[in-house]
């Protein structure tokens, strides 16, 4: 499995539509607006290296509202438990809709 995280900037009127067609995109797991100099970070999942190309200029190159993309491979995952704690930090641990 190759995890890439893509960081986009969007024309700033478009941001909300841009994000949700994304979301849209075959191996785009999740997509997030943020904050800073990126607009939107996507989150991608294949299973092989080679559909990076199809995904990336294949299918966002398409997506109206891209102004600039930077892709990044990861390398290594650690477990999910520790990303979920430092994601989670300050939440109330007995409310579950917090970790969503």
């Amino acid at each position: 499995m190759v995890t890439a995280i893509v960081m986009l900037q969007a024309e700033r009127q478009r941001i909300q539509e841009t994000a949700e067609a994304l979301a849209g995109v075959p191996g785009v797991r999740e997509v997030y607006s943020v904050t800073g100099d990126w607009d939107i970070v996507a989150i991608l999942k294949l299973a092989q290296y080679e559909e990076l190309d199809d995904v990336v200029t294949g299918h966002l190159r398409k997506v109206e509202g891209i102004v600039r993309t930077q892709t990044m491979l990861a390398f290594r995952t650690y477990s999910e438990d520790l990303l979920d704690q430092g994601f989670g930090v300050g939440l109330d641990e007995g409310r579950e809709d917090d970790r969503r």
